[in-house]
């Protein structure tokens, strides 16, 4: 099945694509936005970040493919949203040349692969461990799905932090020649980070799941606020002590304030873990309530949790359950000098 209009296109089987990359993409670089489907802003962001990078020379595919390899039992596999005809407009309006959508049988010929990536240690941690199987069928697809766009540029959001790290990690072991974009996570008007799965949630619901961005600017807000009094009290020179150092600086009050005073220590990952969880706590109580599969403070390059006197890049996340929804959210946060 092929649907095109002078720069629009549907195109479902492999050699279709390939004509289509053949006879439009030179000279221009290629990006491809890898999605399943259910298309909404943050998908939209992507692509007009891939248009962006392209040019107007360039080429851009949208691949919508639901991959059966990356659910687990009982998982969501047949109630997730198939709106194809919504996701051609959301893909042709934000810049897509093409939207690639194979059918199962197309992707997995000869039924489920008897050869799959497998994620190694970083691919049982935090989802990993929730979902296994997950991270090695989802890698399984990307790699067959980059075979078959051949992009110069591959984008994924930020919201799904481990796949991109997992992909970046895929693509340095096995010298995949794509360059791997890691666009910023897209948010509704509330916070909320923008998912296919937000539509499953009642009202209710949702005001109980807005505690996972919650709980994570609330991470980032109190490791501003403490290193924002750390630095100034380590800029008084020669002060004993940084009480001694806020009360040079005429801040009394806050200097009495030992548990302020503490807080202002080096590192601070303990106290940003606190501040979040102090958040998703409270969403545990409330109806309906939230259940937290993860809280993780973790180092980016190896999703292993920091240490308190951590220097450097981090990253904040949490995977919870509202009704039967499972939503996942992360923030990156900066430890010491510069954040």
């Amino acid at each position: 099945m092929t649907v095109t209009s002078r720069d629009f296109a549907l195109v479902a089987a492999p050699d279709q694509l390939a004509e289509l990359l053949a006879r439009r993409a030179a000279p221009g670089r290629t990006a491809v936005v890898m999605t399943m489907g259910a298309l909404h802003q943050g998908h939209a962001a992507l692509i007009r970040a891939a248009r962006e990078r392209v040019g107007e020379d360039g080429f851009v595919t949208v691949t919508v493919f639901v991959n059966p390899l990356q659910f687990g039992a009982g998982e969501d596999l047949d109630r997730y949203p198939r709106t194809l005809d919504a996701d051609l407009g959301i893909a042709r309006e934000a810049g897509a040349d093409t939207v690639f959508a194979p059918t199962a049988a197309t992707v997995y010929p000869g039924g489920e692969p008897q050869v799959r990536i497998t994620a190694g240690p970083m691919g049982g941690l935090l989802e990993g461990a929730s979902r296994p199987g997950h991270f090695d069928g989802m890698l399984t697809v990307v790699a067959k799905l980059l075979h078959l766009t051949r992009p110069d540029l591959a984008l994924f959001g930020q919201k799904d932090a481990q796949q991109l790290a997992l992909i970046r990690r895929m693509v340095h072991d096995l010298d995949f020649p794509v360059e791997i974009v890691g666009v910023e996570t897209v948010r509704e008007d509330d916070g909320l980070a923008r998912s296919s799965r937000n539509r499953y949630l009642s009202p209710a619901e949702r005001e109980t799941a807005l505690a996972l961005s919650r709980a994570l600017f609330a991470a980032r807000d109190r490791l501003a606020a403490q290193q924002a009094l750390l630095a100034r009290a380590e800029a008084v020179p020669g002060a004993p002590s940084r009480a001694a150092a806020l009360l040079d600086l005429g801040e009394a009050r806050a200097a009495a304030d030992a548990a302020a005073v503490a807080q202002a220590a080096p590192g601070g990952a303990d106290a940003a873990r606190a501040a979040a969880r102090a958040v998703l706590d409270e969403a545990a109580r409330a109806t309906p309530p939230l259940t937290l599969d993860y809280l993780a403070l973790i180092d980016p390059a190896t999703f292993t949790e920091i240490p308190d006197d951590h220097r450097g890049d981090a990253l904040l996340a949490v995977a919870a359950r509202v009704g039967a929804t499972r939503l996942i959210d992360n923030i990156p946060l900066r430890f010491g000098a510069g954040s």
